[in-house]
């Protein structure tokens, strides 16, 4: 392999979503250059990131029944057991709950949790407050999914942040969605939460990083075993 093949190989894609986006900070760019050129240096930058922000890296999703992998690219950042939002009629009991924050550097692709049919997406309007707060869950802008699956139906929020102003999806009620493919994205900054049925045990910890499609946040087959953690 050639050392540009070899480059060109470690260059993730780009989501055509990002395509607008991307061109707008290129032009911008071009402009700030003409202005005065320490500008247009920033400028460049910032399309840089814009592209960072809008890849679309492959993923290799461990594909067992059972699983539960990550929606999202970032930090876990609660494990708890929370009411799920009405919107998502997974009843009035507490649920294991596990949220993921995404950072302005993640990878902002969502991807499935779990194979199943999507039986309700519930989109509601909401503030845009840090997402890492967990009233976030409740006050912020917020498009749900809830997936049937034979060991039980998964709820999937993607709740806008701070910076966050567009949750964008791939996907539609009544269609057949396998563990590790595309559902959405959300722009700039953002939290995905997901509801697991009742005594799943996470094999997660808060403060883990969490890999979109790769990262086993469940196992409905493994019973309460469940792991423990050691912080370094």
């Amino acid at each position: 392999m050639s050392i540009a093949n070899s480059i060109r190989a470690q260059i993730p894609p780009i989501h055509p979503e990002g395509y607008p986006f991307i061109g707008g900070f290129a032009l911008a760019s071009l402009i700030l250059f003409w202005i005065w050129t320490p500008l247009g240096w920033i400028g460049t930058l910032l399309t840089i990131w814009c592209a960072l922000f809008f890849r679309d890296p492959v993923r290799v999703t461990p594909l067992r029944d059972g699983l539960v992998v990550a929606p999202a690219d970032g930090r876990v950042s609660m494990v708890s057991l929370v009411l799920p939002p009405s919107e998502l009629g997974l009843g009035d009991r507490p649920l294991p709950r596990i949220s993921i924050f995404m950072s302005v550097f993640n990878c902002h692709v969502n991807r499935s949790p779990v194979t199943g049919r999507i039986d309700r997406i519930a989109y509601r309007p909401g503030t845009f407050i840090n997402a890492e707060l967990d009233k976030a869950s409740e006050d912020n802008e917020r498009n749900s999914l809830v997936i049937s699956t034979p060991n039980g139906r998964v709820g999937v929020i993607q709740i806008a942040g701070l910076v966050a102003r567009r949750i964008v999806s791939f996907v539609r009620e009544g269609q057949t969605i396998g563990a590790g493919e595309r559902f959405g994205l959300i722009r700039f900054g953002s939290r995905l939460d997901v509801f697991l049925p009742e005594g799943t045990e996470a094999l997660v910890s808060e403060g883990q990083t969490a890999v979109a499609g790769e990262t086993v946040l469940a196992d409905f087959k493994l019973g309460n075993g469940g792991r423990t953690f050691r912080p370094d």
